[in-house]
């Protein structure tokens, strides 16, 4: 990680503590538990540059929300269309990445999304 700052470390640890895949304003308020006069313009950058150096994902799964994840190991998303959930599936591999290479393509990050309903909502329903 480089540029280090108090405000990136306190996001990143934040990130690091929940196996949730939070939106920046719910970030926003776990930081200011840290840093009390942090600004959410500041939260907004530094996940910005945060996500465009590989550090954190950024991910969009269609709620009109973005989403942030510590994890950038090869993994899948699993979004619960009834509770909003986002949980994250093991790859054994990444076979997108895999056949991007084949093809000459050198990608920096592959992001599945499944959608669909958790098994705590379908038991529910």
């Amino acid at each position: 990680m480089k540029n280090y700052s108090k405000q990136r470390e306190a996001i990143l640890t934040v990130l690091r503590e929940t196996d949730t895949h939070p939106t920046a304003n719910w970030i926003y308020e776990q930081v200011r538990e840290i840093i009390p006069n942090i600004s959410l313009g500041t939260v907004y950058r530094n996940l910005s540059e945060l996500s465009r150096n590989g550090d954190i994902i950024s991910l969009n799964v269609g709620d009109g929300f973005e989403h942030f994840d510590y994890d950038t190991t090869p993994h899948a998303h699993l979004h619960c269309k009834e509770c909003g959930c986002i949980h994250d599936a093991r790859l054994e591999c990444d076979p997108l990445a895999e056949l991007s290479k084949k093809m000459g393509f050198m990608p920096d990050t592959t992001i599945y999304v499944a959608y669909g309903i958790c098994q705590n909502c379908k038991t529910t329903n």
